[in-house]
């Protein structure tokens, strides 16, 4: 609102204050309708029904989540969907969750995921879609266990990765870049003080975890309830802040074993930046992903900055082709905020259409780009960017949708 707020304005505030008041909210939370098509042990697998007025087609995409975080986070708010976006353009859509943690899960480590839980569901995709090829779009952890598990086994059937806000260099993360040099300072046994808590407790609590997200964004917090009286008059702004709220407080725990894997390996010994990760009695090297990836790093992203996540592409050698995309936002605005629409989304779309209607088990040469000589010019020109010009918002040369909006945050 204005400093002065203008008549409209003001009608517009005091209807949408009567609308919270009466109604409990502005947002329009109701979950897209799905179906559960397959589970396991902590794996869910669920289809979305197709909308009736769209033809379902075209190769499936598999929403896969973090541990730890609601897999609302694809499904928002109806408006801010990225599954309803989907399912407007007909793509026939799963997601795999993985139901509440108890302390009976506390043995579970990250390779219950990436070599049970995340090959599964793309399997039971492929097999649900009539033998397609299914895109994998991982957010956060999630994107990792996408990753992983495709180095695991290349004969999944997978179209396309896509990888979001999917950090591989830890030590340029915010909140824990000071300090790691204290979490060095364990006894010579190993077993220090968060050691022996996560032992005892079977995991990192569900307090824990929603505290460590909010704290990602303090900013955002100390400035809420300027922001809310600020927008009043915005319905869409207050119903983005009521979805983002109700995702904050259904997030769950971490099991004991794999939290400890998440501290010691990724944390303390940010494995992931060697890109080689050895979990169980198993090696999994990222260099092995043969298939296209597509890399998405939010602009304001406070767990997953631009460095962290670009750490990720020096390991994605044997990958057919590699895109990676600044967007803005947070780690979940750049997932399914209200900007997310126009940016995120739209690059993602492009990605599926390039990346669909292909045989499962085909294994094509590299595709050349589909402009020809003008694109490869605009990477040569690219190549000789400052590293600074490359972590501009709006740098990509090949971005298809307008980033002039993108490219005012920089400044």
């Amino acid at each position: 609102m204005d400093l002065v707020p203008k008549p409209d304005q003001v009608v517009s505030a005091a209807g949408n204050v009567a609308h919270k008041v009466l109604y409990g909210g502005l947002a329009d939370l109701r979950p897209m309708p799905r179906t559960l098509i397959d589970e396991g042990m902590m794996r869910e697998l669920y289809h979305y029904r197709p909308r009736a007025t769209v033809r379902e087609q075209g190769d499936p995409v598999l929403l896969v989540t973090p541990l730890a975080a609601p897999a609302i986070c694809f499904d928002l708010r109806r408006g801010c969907s990225l599954v309803e976006h989907l399912l407007s353009t007909g793509r026939p859509t799963y997601l795999v969750e993985y139901g509440q943690v108890s302390f009976r899960d506390r043995s579970l480590g990250m390779e219950h995921w990436v070599e049970d839980v995340v090959p599964a569901a793309i399997r039971e995709v492929s097999r649900h879609a009539g033998g397609r090829p299914v895109h994998v779009v991982g957010w956060s952890l999630g994107g990792i266990f996408t990753l992983l598990a495709a180095a695991v086994d290349a004969g999944l059937p997978i179209a396309s990765l896509t990888a979001v806000g999917t950090p591989f260099d830890v030590s340029q993360v915010p909140l824990v870049a000071p300090l790691r040099p204290l979490l060095n300072l364990n006894p010579t046994d190993g077993r220090g003080a968060i050691t022996r808590a996560y032992q005892l407790m079977g995991g990192a609590p569900t307090p824990l975890v929603r505290w460590a997200f909010q704290l990602s964004s303090f900013q955002k917090m100390v400035t809420k309830p300027l922001a809310v009286a600020s927008h009043l008059d915005d319905t869409d702004f207050l119903a983005q802040l009521e979805a983002v709220d109700r995702f904050t407080a259904n997030m769950t725990a971490y099991p004991g074993r794999t939290f400890g894997q998440l501290y010691h390996r990724f944390v303390k010994g940010n494995v992931l930046k060697t890109g080689e990760v050895v979990l169980g009695e198993r090696t999994i090297r990222l260099e092995t992903i043969t298939a296209p990836v597509l890399v998405f790093a939010g602009a304001t992203d406070g767990i997953a900055p631009v460095g962290a996540v670009r750490a990720l592409l020096p390991h994605l050698s044997s990958s057919e082709e590699v895109r990676f995309e600044i967007v803005p936002g947070g780690h979940l605005g750049m997932l399914t905020g209200r900007r997310a629409r126009g940016t995120t989304w739209e690059v993602l779309d492009e990605w599926l259409e390039q990346w669909s209607d292909r045989p499962a088990a085909a294994k094509p040469a590299r595709k050349t780009a589909r402009k020809g000589t003008a694109k490869k010019a605009a990477k040569k020109t690219a190549a000789k960017k400052t590293a600074a010009d490359k972590d501009a918002i709006g740098a990509n040369p090949t971005r298809r949708y307008g980033s002039g909006g993108s490219r005012s945050l920089a400044r």
